[in-house]
């Protein structure tokens, strides 16, 4: 299921915000070769001290928090920053050349380090593009991750999810335990969500980075109605996806995508969205499939932001 607030999506006070992505975690059990164990103090990432949790659901979520003033914005520029963007024109995202580390992610140090790495690959790739696009490239966010239900962060209380929070430089905040449980069940499958929920959530700082984040939850908060509002939302959640999919899709010989792992990933995202019975706020199995394989495939030269215009396609396509 997905952790989402029930009313109509609004900015909350002091700007606010907070976002979902569903991924579920259903898969046979295969394994990993060479895993080993790591130590969280080589790392970088910030790691709390675990405390008894009951098992997360199977999902991934992002939080965001906007930083801009609201009145910077309008129709029409909030429409030109997410539509005609200069980072959907920047050259194909360049190659981290970064290999998988060979960790088993069943504990906090590990699955801290698993992912501090991860977020150092996407940065030394991503500040390029951002610069491009007039951007702040210089800022990295930073990694927590946690063994909470609930984290108290500047972007608000959140239970059971990963997410991003815009505040300050950013931080993108992972619930170790979640990730475990899946390592427990289908090693590859872990690697894949791990992987993804990583990328998925720099998706949303890249956003954040060029202005595009913002300038969203502007237009968001400014539809006349809820189904408006919650296509917004789906057009931002499913570029963060494809987003992340350019990163994969770049790095794919090194890491190396492919085999079991691609496999898994490739499940992953074609059943990662919206369920039934809560808001539409992140787009359907099929939508989200398409965007993150758009990402990753690129136009068969290279992979780049250019092929995660949301903002412009079909509400077909964002449904």
């Amino acid at each position: 299921m997905i952790n989402v607030p029930r009313k109509k999506l609004r900015r909350p006070a002091l700007t606010r915000t907070l976002v979902s992505v569903v991924a579920l975690a259903a898969c046979a059990g295969l394994a990993m070769p060479g895993a080993q164990a790591a130590q969280a103090a080589q790392s970088g990432a910030t790691v709390t001290q675990p405390i008894p949790v009951p098992d997360a659901p199977a999902q991934v979520a992002s939080g965001e928090m906007s930083t801009t003033a609201v009145a910077a914005w309008n129709a029409t520029t909030a429409a030109k920053q997410v539509r005609s963007n200069p980072l959907y024109s920047t050259p194909y995202l360049g190659v981290s050349k970064c290999r998988e580390p060979k960790i088993a992610l069943n504990t906090q140090a590990n699955v801290a380090k698993y992912d501090q790495y991860l977020v150092n690959c996407l940065y030394s790739v991503w500040r390029s593009s951002v610069w491009r696009a007039r951007g702040d490239y210089n800022v990295k966010p930073t990694l927590v991750v946690h063994p909470y239900t609930t984290v108290n962060t500047r972007c608000g209380s959140v239970t059971n999810n990963s997410f991003y929070c815009s505040y300050s430089n950013g931080a993108i905040y992972i619930p170790w335990k979640f990730i475990a449980s899946l390592w427990s069940q289908n090693q590859a499958y872990a690697r894949a969500y791990a992987t993804q929920t990583l990328a998925h959530e720099y998706g949303h700082h890249v956003q954040r980075q060029t202005g595009i984040l913002d300038a969203s939850w502007w237009r968001q908060n400014h539809m006349t109605t809820s189904s408006a509002a919650l296509a917004e939302s789906r057009r931002r959640e499913l570029q963060a996806q494809c987003l992340g999919g350019v990163y994969i899709g770049a790095d794919k010989a090194y890491y190396p995508m492919s085999g079991t792992l691609l496999t898994q990933w490739k499940y992953l995202v074609s059943h990662s969205g919206d369920m039934k019975g809560y808001p539409r706020d992140h787009g359907s199995w099929t939508n989200n499939s398409f965007w993150s394989n758009a990402g990753f495939q690129g136009n068969g030269k290279g992979t780049h932001a250019g092929s995660c215009q949301t903002f412009v396609a079909s509400a077909t396509r964002i449904a």
